[in-house]
Order: C-alpha cells, then sequence, then structure tokens
C-alpha cells in the first residue's frame, strides 16, 4: 500500500514532468534569434546559488544581485527568470529533504497547497508588470530579504520549540503565511527565509521548514513558471543556466557537504542584497525622471 509521503512524490514527479514539457516547449521554439546556449557564467551562477540555497541561504536575493551586477539579465524579466530558472534544482531538493527529514505530511500537504495558490494568483499579476514595477517591487522585496537574513544572524529570528505538525488556530496562521509567501515568490523574494522564521513562529522544529519551505517551492515554481514562460517574460539562455549549474550543486551540498558556518556568507549576502536592492530602486527612480522629462519636452 503506498503512503502518503509516496503519493507526495508521485505528484512532485507528475509538477516535474509539467514544468518539463512547458520549458522545453519554450527552448525549441526559441525567440526570434534569441541565443540559448548558457556560458559559462550563468551556469556558475547557477551552482554557487543553489549550493547555498540547499543549505538555507535562499537563491533568488543572491542570483538577483549577480544579474544585476553583471547586467546579465532585464530588470523586468528576473523575476520570471529565478522562477523558471530555479525550478529544477529545488525540485530535487524537495524530493531529498521530504525524505530524509521528519515532518507531520498532514501539515505539509497543506502548507505546500496553500503556497501553490498564493503563487498561482501572484504569478499573473507579475507577468503583466511594466519595467519599473518591478523595480521598485523588488527593490522592496530585496530589503525585506535582507531583514529576514540580519535577524537571522543576530539571532532575533525565534528558534522552533519542538513539534513537528500545526493544529487549529497554528494550522490556519501556517496557511495564511505561506499563501502570502508563495505569492511573494512570483515577485523575485525567496520563501526560504521568511518561511523559517514562521515555521519557528508557530512552535515547529527549525528542521522541518525544510521539507516545508523545499517542498513549496517545487510544487508551486512550475504553476508560476508556466504563467512567466506563456507571457515570455523570461530569459532563456540564463534559466538553462541556473539549471544546468544548479542540479550539481544540490546534491554536493546534500550528499556531500551537508552543513557549513554561513554566518560570513550570510554577511556578504546581506552586503551583495542590499547594495543590490539600493540599484534597482534607484534604477527605477531615474527611469521615471526620464520618462517625465521626455513628457515634459
Amino acid at each position: 500500500m503506498l503512503t502518503t509521503k509516496t503519493w507526495l512524490f508521485i505528484a512532485l514527479g507528475g509538477f516535474a514532468a509539467f514544468y518539463l514539457v512547458t520549458w522545453l516547449s519554450a527552448i525549441r521554439r526559441g525567440r526570434a534569434g534569441e541565443p540559448i546556449a548558457p556560458g559559462p557564467i550563468h551556469a556558475g551562477i547557477g551552482f554557487v546559488t543553489n549550493f547555498f540555497d540547499t543549505l538555507g541561504i535562499g537563491s533568488f536575493a543572491t542570483t538577483t544581485s549577480f544579474y544585476k551586477l553583471r547586467n546579465l539579465v532585464k530588470d523586468e524579466i528576473i523575476p520570471g527568470t529565478l522562477n523558471v530558472g530555479h525550478t529544477l534544482p529545488t525540485i530535487a531538493q524537495a524530493f531529498i529533504y521530504i525524505a530524509i527529514i521528519e515532518v507531520d505530511m498532514k501539515t505539509l500537504i497543506l502548507l505546500i497547497a496553500a503556497s501553490v495558490l498564493g503563487a498561482w494568483l501572484g504569478a499573473g499579476v507579475v507577468a503583466g508588470w511594466s519595467r519599473r514595477n518591478v523595480q521598485v517591487g523588488m527593490g522592496f522585496a530585496l530589503l525585506a530579504a535582507a531583514v529576514l537574513l540580519l535577524l537571522k544572524i543576530f539571532g532575533i529570528a525565534p528558534e522552533g520549540a519542538g513539534t513537528y505538525g500545526l493544529e487549529g488556530s497554528r494550522l490556519v496562521i501556517g496557511l495564511a503565511g505561506n499563501f502570502m509567501l508563495g505569492a511573494l515568490m512570483s515577485l523575485g523574494i525567496g520563501l526560504y527565509a521568511p518561511c523559517l522564521i514562521l515555521v519557528s513562529l508557530l512552535g515547529m522544529v527549525e528542521t522541518t521548514a525544510f521539507p516545508i519551505m523545499m517542498g513549496s517551492c517545487a510544487f508551486l515554481m512550475p504553476v508560476s513558471s508556466a504563467e512567466f514562460i506563456r507571457k515570455k517574460k523570461f530569459d532563456l539562455k540564463a534559466t538553462i543556466g541556473l539549471a544546468l549549474g544548479g542540479i550539481p550543486a544540490v546534491l554536493i551540498a546534500a550528499y556531500i557537504v551537508k552543513s557549513l558556518d554561513l554566518y560570513y556568507v550570510r554577511w556578504l549576502v546581506v552586503i551583495v542584497v542590499v547594495y543590490t536592492a539600493s540599484s534597482m530602486l534607484r534604477s527605477a527612480m531615474v527611469e521615471r525622471q526620464a520618462a517625465v522629462a521626455k513628457q515634459q519636452a
């Protein structure tokens, strides 16, 4: 007889297949001469960001920083590129951590479903945003991510109390929280750090956040990615690089490295993310001023 966890893995495999069909179809179609072969820098970014993602740092803020610093991806398509490119490595993470970390299956499944619903609603909105709206939204989202990392660095974020599941009002709060985090994923703010804090606030063991946050992302990202792919709001070459570099990084981090002292890495991420956020907001302000000047001319 199949267990609940086995059915969850079957469902995850179905979502992965749906994503692959959608993404590979986009790769085959290409777009008006757009190159699809990623360079070493694209795969390198995929490796580095997904390596630390597997250890709990998160990949969205760091990837955005790399793209902005090197001007590799247009601002308005960064959210779609993050969702589409990081999907396969995240699915690999989910299979690994759901298998090896204890968590109440009912709680896990319900929280995953809430995040998927949030992502489905959020992606349709963000995919239709203008360049300036994306710049402003991602700028503030990155600042929020930096604050969450600082909470973790200074030990202000709450520690889990010891339960492996949620019941009653705590479950309702968890569902509402993960719904919002799923919606924010579409804007490019990662789910990992806020989900870790949410799980701890609700009194769960901190390690249960790993299957929850990775399982949530693994199910919601194929959904949000399909919307970004449909509206062609992603960089094809960059997404292939993230996947090619990311999958081996996940396996190395999960099975070989397993854990690192991430104190100094977190500080570096905070500095880079704050710089990237200010750059995003500055670009939005400059482009706004240029548009106003053009209208007045």
